[in-house]
């Protein structure tokens, strides 16, 4: 793992977190990153169809045990913000109808303002590189189960 990655967490302050992302994400104060930078975001919206509605519910599913790690936001001006990646397990139908499981990488941004939180989802797209687990029993995803 990343020196820059960050497990140091409990499940109850990971539990805090995801409860502050889902409820920017139920109170629709929230984005999902779709700009010419997230190209991965914008092809798995539209290989499976993923209305507005469908994103949110699927945000709105991730658990604790889905929790990664956290790290640093290396984009100049904003080294103080603390990004949250999450790794779920969905099942999804593309645009052929034919379903798909897959693993759902997001990336979070958490931005607290005077007049409340709002979210940025950074990342929303299949897994493609290895990633560990921190609540999980079976903390690694194998590089070969990418193929």
């Amino acid at each position: 793992m990343s020196q820059y990655y960050n497990q140091k967490y409990t499940k109850d302050e990971i539990s805090l977190v995801l409860q502050k992302i889902q409820e920017c994400v139920s109170g629709g104060k929230y984005s999902v990153a779709q700009n010419e930078n997230r190209a991965e975001n914008l092809a798995l919206i539209r290989e499976y169809n993923l209305s507005s509605e469908r994103q949110r519910r699927l945000l709105m599913q991730i658990e604790v045990d889905d929790f990664c790690h956290s790290l640093q936001n290396k984009n100049p001006g904003f080294e103080h913000e603390i990004l949250y990646v999450f790794c779920s397990q969905v099942l999804l139908f593309n645009l052929e109808d034919q379903e798909k499981h897959l693993d759902l990488y997001m990336k979070f941004n958490i931005i607290d303002l005077p007049v409340g939180s709002r979210v940025v989802v950074i990342s929303f797209h299949e897994r493609n590189k290895p990633i560990e687990y921190l609540f999980r029993c079976s903390c690694r995803i194998k590089e070969e189960e990418l193929t």
